[in-house]
């Protein structure tokens, strides 16, 4: 079954027992301030958990993006990934335990024909301490569904050392079988609703039994463990308590939460526990064994990684979030530096995030259609990230290499992991990653302690940025930085040799630029620098550095502030006949390192006598 079919069928089934479908939220939560990203289906629902009236009904469905940052580490397996689809319905007050399990049931065996003699459930035990008692009710439930269908379903109480113990229904304690945003009920602040779960599994067998070095071989097998015997495809919450100062209290109403992981559904449809096998990702293997000349098998761990983790930005990105340094974006960015970082280690030298990105934007347009929308936006902002980490990828893979092994360390100091974050890009958890590939650790402490001293110095130390204002020395700002040359230069010829630079503010991602100049300009004046600009970006001009003199400088008719107290020797940088200028900042080599089209976007003033514009570079379509 594909999964079009698998999400279609589970989404009409529930309209069938009168739910009402909803569109999936935002990866992005609205009005939730404790947490970055949706992760689960709950979380837009909790208003009507707690009791307020939800527009549509007390029966609704729907399947819900998800993401979770802190599986990033865990994805390489089978079975982990960021970024989900959650199957969901909820009852708001409605229907509670007896309707829920008969229909889940009925839809694994009867609608998408699963065999129950593979499915197995957890319930609830029972805790003292927090006066809630074990879920007997859903066992009565279960063991009816299963004797329907002609299963034996014998309850058990969980204990690891006597594994199986026969058991199909298996009581389980609150770590295991309760379900709340904040984790288990210690972790759950005041006000928060939560309850007991029952939660479904797929036994994919005991093959775990037949490889000779499964650690697992001798160890007894239960459904919660980790030897891949078994998958969880669903849980039921039972959302019933709210904690409070006094402990936990009824909600309102009693309410049905219910999450299914539609990946791995189509994992036990497929009765291969590998979900990167299921037709989601059969595209982007097959695309990513062309472009590496490897297969998917044996390179497994390289290939999920890229995979999910470019299917994971490209939802973000579809959803507003743009790579950067902080918030969502930071965890958009490293996203797609460990793809990049996995990519350079199955041998793909050449940019592809956008082109893995397009193959799930086909695969998922269709139901969510704002990836149609926002195509190329995210194809963009991928290859822009790309380029931005690929530029910086190798020599920072050799630096490493180097400063370990001429240092010989089992702890690496923070002081080389600042340097890869610093000046390769490298997110400090990428340089654990590649400590832990060696065998090493890093210093975490020192890391940050760099960290802050770097953010003290660019907070309190303005002398320590050079002349020009720039906020970095990235391959962006540079470039942005050379471009403002020829701005200024343009200014110059438009508007009068009596325009002089006031000061500069230039990022990756744009210009700030203030100039001596008594009044606005005239939107004739703006499009000939405009023009000036973008006729030199085209001319593929070389770029040359001279040292010589202040005076020397002057003769030769460089743009300067001759008033300045210069040092004995400047450099002089010149862009053929457009720009000559003294300056100590970073520049490119040739004009065409400048990808796109200079515009103003806006001039305004900023002092008496001084105008203040703001300027970018578009990027060109592929086909410009």
């Amino acid at each position: 079954m594909r999964a079009k079919e698998l999400r279609q069928k589970y989404l009409e089934f529930f309209q069938t027992k009168k739910h009402i479908i909803v569109p999936s939220a935002s990866l992005v939560p609205e009005n939730d301030p404790t947490t970055l990203f949706t992760g689960s289906g709950m979380q837009p629902m909790i208003a009507y958990l707690m009791g307020e009236k939800h527009p549509l009904g007390k029966r609704i469905t729907d399947s819900q993006k998800s993401f979770r940052s802190g599986d990033i580490e865990e994805v390489g397996d089978n079975r982990h990934t960021t970024f989900f689809e959650m199957l969901g319905n909820w009852s708001l007050g409605d229907y509670f335990k007896k309707e829920q399990l008969s229909w889940m049931f009925e839809f694994l065996t009867k609608i998408i024909r699963l065999d129950p003699k593979n499915i197995y459930v957890t319930v609830f035990r029972g805790d003292e301490n927090l006066k809630i008692p074990r879920d007997n009710e859903s066992v009565g439930i279960w063991k009816e569904l299963f004797k329907s269908v002609g299963v034996e379903a014998k309850d058990v109480d969980f204990v690891e050392k006597n594994g199986m113990q026969g058991g199909k229904i298996f009581y389980y304690p609150v770590e295991k079988n309760w379900w709340s945003r904040a984790g288990v009920p210690d972790k759950m602040p005041i006000g928060e609703p939560g309850g007991p779960d029952s939660e479904m599994f797929w036994d994919f067998g005991e093959e775990r039994k037949i490889h000779e070095n499964s650690p697992w071989k001798n160890e007894p097998c239960h459904p919660n463990c980790d030897c891949g015997r078994f998958l969880e495809i669903g849980n039921n919450v039972f959302m019933e308590y709210i904690k409070t100062e006094k402990g936990f209290e009824f909600l309102k109403q009693k309410n049905v939460d219910f999450g299914g992981g539609l990946e791995r559904i189509l994992a036990a449809l497929n009765n291969n526990p590998d979900i990167f096998l299921t037709d989601i990702f059969s595209q982007g293997i097959k695309k990513l064994e062309d472009l590496s000349g490897k297969k998917y098998v044996g390179n497994e761990e390289a290939f999920r990684v890229i995979l999910d983790h470019l299917r994971a930005t490209t939802f973000l990105i579809g959803d507003g979030v743009l790579p950067s340094n902080k918030d969502q974006g930071y965890f958009a960015r490293r996203l797609v530096r460990r793809a990049v970082r996995f990519a350079h280690r199955l041998g793909i030298k050449n940019n592809f995030c956008g082109d893995v990105a397009k193959i799930f934007i086909e695969e998922y347009k269709s139901e969510y259609v704002n990836l149609g929308v926002e195509e190329e936006k995210i194809v963009a902002e991928l290859e822009r990230e790309e380029d931005k980490f690929r530029s910086t990828l190798g020599k920072g893979l050799k630096h490493y290499k180097l400063a370990v092994e001429a240092g010989k360390f089992e702890i690496i100091p923070g002081e080389i992991t600042f340097n890869l974050y610093q000046t390769y890009g490298f997110p400090i958890e990428i340089v654990e990653e590649l400590a832990k590939e060696d065998g090493k650790k890093i210093n975490r402490e020192e890391f940050d302690e760099e960290l802050k001293k770097h953010q003290d110095l660019s907070r309190t130390a303005s002398e320590g940025k050079f002349k020009g204002g720039l906020a970095d020395h990235s391959e962006k700002t540079t470039q942005y930085h050379t471009v403002a040359h020829l701005m200024l230069a343009g200014l110059r010829k438009v508007l009068g040799k009596n325009v002089h630079q006031k000061g500069s503010n230039i990022t990756e991602e744009r210009i700030r630029f203030d100039f001596s100049y008594p009044e606005k300009m005239a939107e004739e004046q703006k499009k000939a620098v405009e023009d000036f600009v973008n006729v030199a970006i085209k001319s593929k001009t070389e770029v040359v550095m001279e040292e010589m003199t202040p005076e020397e400088a002057k003769n030769s008719g460089a743009e300067g502030e001759f008033g300045h107290k210069y040092g004995d020797r400047v450099k002089v940088y010149s862009i053929g006949e457009y720009s000559r200028e003294i300056c100590g900042g970073p520049h490119i080599k040739n004009t065409l390192e400048i990808k796109g089209i200079f515009k103003i976007k806006k001039e305004e003033s900023s002092s008496a006598g001084v105008r203040r514009i703001k300027a970018v570079v578009e990027q060109l379509n592929k086909n410009e």
